[in-house]
């Protein structure tokens, strides 16, 4: 099994990239520890799959190096990096059984038969996909796919594990039911992980540590806790969950009290109620004329038009 010390630590120093004349990646610098999980989180366009595939070593970089613990790799390719990758369209090999497309890896590395049999029948298990071993992957479900994809990358115990949107074309609670499942997996192996997404969820989930990237530069880099509760700018604000803005105050939905209107440091009347389960989402407009939303305790009874009084970071101690 691979282990923590197997990870890589992975360095970019002035790192940038250009096709034709859009400039895709502004010159970045990024530092990843041996068996940390970094998720590279921002929107359709910013550069998070760019530079995974400078990591990679699927594109070279205009300027700056790539570095895999003590050696430049900038001009390496990737068949030589050691590096595992997982992409959202699987990539798997049609003509293969499960058990062979784990075991490809394996036999390009020309491991023997008696021990590479052994490590496929490992990722199987690990991926409770046993029963499937003998199966063409177009028999496959969506998520029985990416369970292969994950095991075929892992399989020849690579020192960097690389995954591009692997659970955007899932649905939502497959995605869940799959999410926890890398979270266990990248735990358990201490593997060297960086995961690209745009789902905020997810970064949260499975990221040591997020990047959070905008046009081509990394916004901000920290803990969950530090991206969610201490945004360096607006835009990692109102990326990472929901801000509220009225005035001087900025606050999430969940950092609200209601409080009898006499009371109140904010006022608002109820446009909207979206009953969630767990919570209901209320939205609330403002005396100036500012919307904010709120999360509240899906019992409260509430009614549009209704006026409501806010203080703000009131219930974190309480």
């Amino acid at each position: 099994m691979t282990s923590a010390a197997d990870g890589v630590s992975v360095a970019l120093h002035g790192c940038s990239k250009s096709y034709g004349r859009q400039r895709v990646l502004d010159p970045i610098d990024l530092q990843v520890e041996a068996g940390e999980t970094l998720v590279l989180l921002g929107p359709s366009g910013c550069g998070k799959t760019t530079t995974l595939r400078l990591i990679a070593g699927l594109e070279l970089p205009d300027t700056g190096q790539v570095w895999f613990n003590q050696k430049n790799v900038t001009q390496l390719p990737i068949e030589k990096r050691n590096v595992g990758m997982v992409f959202q369209n699987y990539a798997l090999f049609p003509n293969m059984t499960v058990a062979e497309n784990i075991a490809y890896g394996l036999v390009v590395r020309s491991i023997p038969v008696a021990q590479r049999n052994a490590r496929v029948a490992q990722m199987l298990a690990m991926m409770h996909i046993e029963s499937l071993a003998a199966r063409a992957v177009n028999q496959l479900s969506g998520g029985q796919r990416q369970r292969v994809a994950l095991a075929r990358a892992i399989a020849p115990q690579p020192g960097l594990l690389l995954l591009d949107e692997p659970l955007a074309a899932l649905d939502a609670r497959l995605r869940e039911v799959l999410r926890s499942d890398i979270n266990e997996l990248f735990r358990s192996l201490g593997i060297t992980s960086i995961y690209v997404t745009h789902d905020q969820a997810e970064a949260m989930a499975l990221g040591d540590r997020i990047a959070v990237m905008e046009s081509g530069k990394i916004a901000q880099i920290g803990t969950p806790q530090d991206i969610y509760f201490k945004p360096a700018n607006s835009f990692v604000a109102d990326f990472i969950g929901t801000m509220n803005l009225v005035g001087a105050h900025r606050f999430r939905p969940e950092d609200v009290c209601l409080v009898p209107l006499e009371q109140a440091s904010l006022r608002g009347v109820v446009v909207n109620r979206f009953f969630l389960g767990d919570h209901q989402r209320v939205q609330l407009r403002m005396s100036g004329g500012e919307d904010v939303i709120l999360k509240l305790p899906p019992q409260l009874k509430l009614a549009n038009g209704e006026a409501l009084g806010l203080r703000v970071n009131s219930c974190r101690d309480e």
